[in-house]
């Protein structure tokens, strides 16, 4: 049969590589589509193994989905390289629970239909209610079962309130890192029939599965939260270092994968594939020549036994206020709370140039806000402890059963409504300050400042804007200490009244570094240049644009701004900074044409930069010209020069030099006040 013409679905395919029309010339849809398979003789010419056998869309940095084009082949060696660790048979009862956008539905599909099994087609909503889903698993003698870690975690607890008997011998995991840690429970309710647990690590470009690591109890106690076990045998990973080296057992690098399981590439994308699927440096000591390598963007280390400990997305690291975080690092712990069931870590910037940290978790005893947060500060240091809490009833998932972070509410940055007002003028003018730096639109003079999301770098804002309005010496300190209005004001009865700050004044000829500069220069004197203390800020400028007035304005701020004119050296005292002077400082600004399809690369490409702080000045940008009047400035700031809130009053600088060399006159701005190098003699002296 056919469907009737007003019930075949109308897709509109949105892609360079497909044909306008859909593929069809007109007139009835349906005639595109023959009732009865096509003949060897009517196709142009016999189906091969490498053919496309179907293209699946994952996302792209650039909100542009690519779409990666898989050969048949892939599908068929992938189940005959792993036939001896599974022994799937006519016996097995599947579940198709993913989107087939996903390529996890590409095993769910082909594993029962290759063995002669049998498949269940599970209902969308009951993909989103575990209950539902355990129900069905029992009563459809399911046997095989394939799941994101996130989607079993919900499944897990769902059994926990349920008595039923499952028919499983094998669960598959992947999509997602796995945490073994999580899977004790489910071991010790399933102690006498519990299917084998696998892991196993992939992606869409790979066609689906790349490594496989059986567990058991034993070996998910014992091994580490991030094991994803051996390749698959008809694929090679390595793990490689910036310069495509192998790195030695227990060091970090990015995984590549080679062999026979490696997709055609992106549809109507050859720059890209270019990228991601580079020439195989190391086929020749498999005997291959001229073949290609996936590159993951993924982090691993190799065990000494040849297994792989998954670290996560290279780009899933988070920078928050200098730092590097994982976030699955704060999640382990948080996840170790008896009283949290499920827990997701992000970073947020709700407000524009304050990211920070944020903890999802679903609780099965109502654990505070606090509880958590002083679990997590036993375990973690001060800048990797999340800044709030929200608790959610179930974490959100994406129809391919992974966190749905777009869907995670944005924590309140609102006071208490129980807490007590403002009793007098100071505390008026503390509430009124704490809330401009948190951003919260009100506050009680019993709220904390650092429940309300605030940490170090807001506090030493807080702290100098206390002290420039109320004229009071505060440090840092007695704010953590006494982190509410309340118990502010009583400390502050007895405070000094400020007397000096730094001023601009004689400076020695040997200059020092500030605390936090001098762990900067400790770092590279450690680590060599780095691109991982850049600080980097992209902009897309649309309409006319004078690259000489750009580049122009950006010598006025270097001018204007010393710290973005200063080098850093050694002598027999130790480090000392150096004010170049503006004069002998020429800010080059290179321009480069590029495509719209590369300009995430050339962006990337662009940040690695590593400044030498011996010899070039802390700044540098590049602007990319897409065309006349479209343009994109990347601005990198290394770390020592600046911090996060730096980039907000450089770019307005930079805007009011740019408006003035656009008109042909140079920026009318007073000097600045004081420079940094006057903050650190201060400090120096004041510490």
């Amino acid at each position: 049969g056919r469907l009737p013409a007003h019930e075949v679905p109308r897709i509109v395919l949105d892609d360079a590589a497909a044909p306008a029309d859909g593929g069809t010339t007109g007139g009835d849809p349906a005639d595109a589509h023959p009732a009865t398979d096509l003949a060897q003789g009517e196709r142009v010419r016999p189906l091969d193994p490498r053919d496309t056998a179907y293209v699946i869309y994952t996302s792209g940095s650039t909100g542009r989905p690519k779409g990666v084009a898989v050969p048949h082949g892939n599908v068929v060696r992938l189940f005959s390289a792993t036939a001896p660790w599974f022994g799937f048979d006519e016996h097995d009862v599947w579940t198709l629970f993913h989107s087939y956008a996903f390529d996890f539905s590409v095993w769910e599909l082909w594993g029962p239909l290759l063995h002669g099994g049998r498949l269940v087609v599970v209902p969308h909503d009951v993909t989103r209610d575990p209950a539902a889903f355990l129900a069905l698993l029992a009563r459809e003698r399911v046997t095989v079962l394939n799941q994101t870690p996130s989607a079993f975690h919900q499944l897990a607890a769902a059994d926990r309130e349920s008595r039923t008997e499952l028919a499983l011998r094998t669960v598959v995991f992947g999509g997602e890192a796995l945490d073994l840690s999580r899977l004790a429970d489910w071991y010790e309710r399933h102690a006498e029939d519990a299917p084998a647990l696998v892991n196993m690590y992939g992606i869409t470009e790979t066609t689906v599965h790349v490594s496989h690591f059986a567990l058991d109890r034993a070996t998910a106690a014992a091994s580490s939260a991030s094991t994803i076990g051996v390749n698959i045998p008809d694929l090679r990973v390595y793990v490689l270092d910036d310069r495509l080296r192998p790195t030695a057992p227990g060091v970090t690098g990015e995984m590549y994968v080679a062999g026979a399981g490696l997709a055609r590439g992106y549809l109507g994308r050859p720059a890209l594939t270019a990228d991601r699927f580079p020439a195989d440096p190391y086929a020749a000591l498999f005997g291959e020549r001229g073949t290609r390598m996936y590159r993951t963007g993924d982090l691993a280390r190799r065990r000494t036994d040849g297994g792989l400990d998954y670290l996560g997305r290279a780009d899933q690291q988070v920078k928050i206020r200098g730092f590097r975080i994982e976030p699955g690092e704060i999640e382990a712990v948080l996840a170790a709370h008896p009283a949290v069931d499920d827990v997701a870590v992000v970073a947020r910037e709700d407000v524009q140039g304050d990211p920070r940290l944020v903890a999802y978790v679903v609780t099965g005893s109502g654990a505070t806000a606090r509880t958590l947060h002083d679990h997590a500060a036993g375990h973690l240091p001060d800048h990797m402890l999340p800044s709030a809490f929200v608790t959610l009833d179930v974490l959100p998932l994406t129809p391919n059963g992974k966190l749905d972070t777009k869907a995670l509410p944005a924590p309140a940055r609102t006071g208490q409504v129980t807490g007590r007002a403002p009793r007098g003028p100071r505390e008026e003018i503390l509430c009124s300050l704490f809330a401009e730096v948190l951003g919260v639109p009100r506050l009680t003079v019993d709220d904390s400042f650092f429940d309300l999301g605030g940490h170090s770098l807001l506090a030493t804002r807080l702290a100098g804007r206390i002290r420039s309005t109320l004229g009071v010496e505060l440090s840092v300190r007695r704010l953590f200490e006494t982190p509410t209005v309340a118990g502010l004001s009583a400390a502050l009865d007895g405070a000094e009244r400020s007397g000096t700050g730094p001023t601009a004044g004689e400076r020695p000829e040997r200059l020092p570094l500030s605390y936090a500069q001098q762990r900067l220069w400790f770092l590279h004197q450690l680590e060599g240049p780095s691109p991982t203390y850049n600080i980097t800020g992209a902009l897309r400028l649309t309409g006319d644009l004078d690259p000489g007035a750009l580049r122009a304005a950006f010598q006025d701020v270097v001018t204007r701004h010393e710290s973005l004119r200063t080098v850093f050296s050694e002598d027999g005292h130790g480090a000392r900074q150096t004010v170049l002077d503006a004069a002998g400082v020429r800010f080059e600004l290179p321009v480069a044409d590029v495509t719209e399809d590369r300009l995430d690369e050339r962006l990337e490409e662009a940040a690695r930069h590593c400044f030498d702080l011996t010899a070039d000045i802390p700044v540098r940008a590049e602007l990319f010209r897409l065309g006349a009047r479209e343009h994109v400035l990347l601005l990198m700031v290394h770390h020592i020069a600046g911090d996060g809130w730096s980039l907000g009053p450089l770019i307005r600088d930079l805007a009011a030099a740019y408006t003035a060399r656009a008109a042909r006159r140079a920026p009318d701005w007073a000097p600045l006040p004081v420079q940094y190098a006057d903050f650190a003699l201060w400090q120096r002296a004041a510490l």
